[in-house]
């Protein structure tokens, strides 16, 4: 068999084989034929568009072929229609049926496996109806409580089961017998489920979602999650392979054009990949060969593939890596021998014995040609690092304090509790934020603003004092001969402010006035005063009591003439004194006084924005995987947040999304309410104010309540709202059963089922009580 095609007038909604494989049908918005498969191509039969009097029914949303007859085919249309068509009668008299009983689109339709005129149909009105084609109306109505159904399907192992997924992420059982009340219900998927499956031969069924996932789903008893697929894109639909009881096919719907055959063992990598549509596919249909299906697309375009023309895109994935975290502990992954392609036992005998595997290989299934590669992981840490890490993720999040406090104060206490936990570089982190974005950061960037570039200049020895040896500022502020001594204890002294080697010294509040004066020195250096900087080289104890600031810089030599007016009448002496660039303060100096300043030129505190060293910093983290330390550090900055300009919404809300995940994995749900609610972002303040509808019952008819939470409107009672044990209306926290919708105040039933499992209101139900 080879892929062979045949091109359309429009885009492919779905398509249906007939019991035998040979015919197939197919229908979209603008499309509804019948044709033959022929050894090498698609052979046209019927076009029933072709027909008169057209309306809405021919435009296809799903299309059905009965399995047991193939004189009847039913099709679910955008008008809410649901239309049984007689292929052997003409004209208009092959609409043999056409229910309207629904008020909104259709999304699917599906003949009964064995009874050849039973029909089901879901609807974006939320309800599922059961058809007999051989009667004008609805034989049952199925109401899910959700805004939408979007796919229903027939279990192969009870006949009277069927299953339905809806947008709300949950999956619902329903005996057709009892259409009052689904069997099981239960949430699958974090987002809308668009399709399901049953698996032909296990009691499994997979669904699949906007989340990005194929979940396979144990339904004997209560179900229990058995596989997850992860793909790139969401899926629309699934389809299990014949013959192959850990493979099925999916159609995403955007992004991705391929059909994807996965290995549910195989999670991450599809087993074949079949890349011939060139938009989204929209349907896929087996024809009883597990090497042979038919495929449908919005790109208009009708495919018969064979796995002959598959591409294999395990072949492609590199068996050996090597990863590297911030401990130094190496994880290297090491190819060992050639690729497995080999069926006989011997291949199989040495897969079963490869150590290297992430999941257990069962022999007992054919490989089917899977490219498998032998790879051995060496693991250079002796402990379970995983382990460690989610430990300290928790204890981390239980100790973090992310609001409440000044940020000094939240920054001392979280570098306090990451320093507890053995993350000192952490720790240091916390500390540079609280140096960066502290109250006395806030304060010193209002009163100090950003200088201009080069307003910090050196200070100027006169040329003809170079010439004769002069020493600089620096010599002479280290006293000559002891220079090398006394330049450390000035480094010592002004640590974090100024290099006095390099010439600049800070601006003081002294001012000696605009005109020249005549300053008659004996040679000493000349030292300027710091206190107001709080340093201080070699204080006294003296020194250290008295704070007061001399009113003159210098002890006065000689009467000034014109003397300038002190500091605090000058209108700018609380800001930055400004010099006039041409003047200066010049200053006579004695010829045996080498190296005395001329001209002293202004230079400001320096001043200098933090935020990209700050969003490298979370970026850096962010790429480490810890997403933990970057969220919780944009919760405490607040307000400081307008800071990091350079820093994308978009990306904020992806870490804050991530450390919300992270926290729901571990159960933390305290905490991951406390973030969403200290989120600045509306996407995410929003999220616990969404999908929050609880399901609940009637705990004496046993009828959902559809309108308020404690009003029957089928007994019209009002005891749901009381406590089955005080009898009491419960104000607070309520408590319910799901099994008898029985409940009340949380600490009475606490108490209650501490001591019993039945349901104190006499039912004789097992009730149980699980504190998360």
């Amino acid at each position: 068999m080879t892929t062979f095609s045949v091109a359309q007038e429009g885009p492919l909604n779905a398509l249906a084989l007939n019991s035998t494989n040979t015919q197939v049908v197919i229908g979209g918005r603008n499309v509804f034929k019948v044709y033959q498969i022929e050894e090498d191509k698609f052979r046209e039969i019927c076009n029933l568009r072709t027909l008169k009097h057209l309306n809405l029914n021919f435009s296809c949303n799903d299309i059905t072929w009965s399995p047991s007859d193939d004189h009847y085919v039913a099709t679910a249309a955008t008008n809410g229609h649901v239309c049984v068509w007689n292929l052997t009668k003409m004209g208009r008299a092959m609409q043999e049926q056409d229910y309207q009983d629904h008020k909104r689109t259709v999304n699917k339709v599906k003949f009964h496996a064995t009874e050849p005129f039973k029909l089901i149909s879901g609807s974006q009105d939320g309800t599922m109806r059961y058809f007999d084609i051989r009667m004008k109306n609805a034989v049952s109505v199925f109401y899910s409580n959700t805004e939408s159904v979007r796919d229903v399907q027939f279990c192969p192992h009870n006949s009277y089961v069927f299953s339905a997924v809806s947008e709300n992420g949950s999956v619902q059982l329903w005996d057709v017998r009892k259409p009052d009340k689904s069997q099981h219900q239960f949430t699958a998927h974090s987002g809308p489920v668009f399709a399901c499956d049953w698996h032909p031969e296990a009691t499994w069924l997979a669904t699949a979602s906007r989340d990005k996932t194929i979940k396979v789903w144990e339904m004997t008893g209560r179900p229990t999650l058995e596989y997850t697929i992860h793909t790139i894109a969401s899926i629309g639909y699934v389809k299990w392979r014949p013959s192959h009881k850990y493979q099925l096919a999916s159609c995403a719907l955007v992004i991705d054009c391929s059909i994807n055959i996965w290995d549910v063992r195989r999670p991450y990598i599809p087993f074949a990949s079949f890349n011939e549509h060139r938009d989204i596919a929209s349907g896929v249909a087996w024809r009883g060969d597990p090497n042979i299906f038919l495929s449908s697309g919005r790109d208009n375009v009708l495919y018969q593939h064979s796995f002959s023309d598959a591409q294999k895109p395990a072949s492609k994935a590199n068996p050996q890596g090597i990863t590297l975290n911030t401990k130094g502990e190496v994880v290297y992954s090491k190819k060992v021998n050639n690729t497995i392609t080999s069926t006989n036992s011997s291949s199989q005998n040495s897969l079963s014995k490869a150590v290297g595997l992430m999941r257990k290989i069962s022999t007992s299934q054919p490989i089917d040609a899977f490219h498998l590669a032998w790879s051995r992981t060496y693991n250079f840490n002796p402990n379970n690092v995983e382990e460690q890490e989610s430990s300290i993720f928790i204890k981390l999040a239980k100790s973090y304090i992310l609001h409440g406090r000044s940020v000094s104060e939240l920054c001392d206490h979280n570098s306090a509790v990451a320093t507890q936990f053995g993350k000192n570089d952490i720790a240091v982190t916390w500390k540079i934020v609280k140096t960066m974005y502290g109250e006395e950061f806030v304060q010193n960037s209002m009163n100090n603003p950003k200088q201009e570039e080069g307003s910090c200049s050196a200070l100027e020895i006169p040329d003809e004092q170079k010439s004769k040896g002069a020493e600089t500022p620096a010599a002479q502020f280290s006293g000559g001969d002891e220079e090398t001594e006394n330049e450390d204890q000035v480094d010592n002294a002004f640590p974090n402010y100024l290099n006095v080697r390099n010439g600049c010294l800070p601006r003081g509040d002294f001012f000696f006035g605009e005109n020249e004066l005549d300053v008659e020195l004996d040679g000493a250096p000349i030292f300027m005063d710091y206190y107001q900087y709080g340093y201080r080289m070699n204080p006294t104890p003296s020194e250290q009591i008295d704070w007061t600031v001399p009113n003159e810089a210098f002890p006065i030599r000689h009467e000034i003439l014109d003397r300038s007016p002190p500091p605090e009448q000058f209108p700018d002496h609380l800001h930055t004194i400004n010099l006039r660039e041409e003047q200066s303060v010049q200053v006579k100096v004695d010829d045996q006084l080498p190296g005395m300043l001329v001209n002293v030129k202004q230079c400001s505190k320096p001043s200098w924005d933090p935020s990209p060293i700050v969003i490298q910093t979370l970026h850096h983290y962010a790429t480490l995987g810890d997403i933990q330390t970057v969220a919780c550090i944009l919760l405490v900055l607040g307000e400081s947040r307008k800071y990091l300009a350079g820093l994308s919404e978009n990306l904020q809300e992806h870490w804050l999304l991530g450390y919300i995940e992270l926290l729901s994995k571990y159960r933390l749900w305290n905490i991951s309410n406390q973030v969403i609610k200290l989120a600045w972002l509306p996407s995410v303040s929003q999220l616990n104010q969404m999908s929050t509808t609880m399901n609940t019952n009637c705990g004496k008819c046993m009828k959902p309540l559809q309108r308020v939470g404690w009003l029957c409107d089928r007994c019209h009672t009002s005891e749901n709202a009381l406590c089955s044990i005080c009898h009491q209306v419960v104000r607070g926290l309520y408590v319910w059963c799901q099994g008898c919708s029985h409940g009340g105040h949380i600490g009475h039933l606490k108490q209650w089922l501490a001591q019993k499992r039945v349901c104190p209101t006499g039912c004789g139900h097992m009730c149980e009580y699980i504190d998360n």
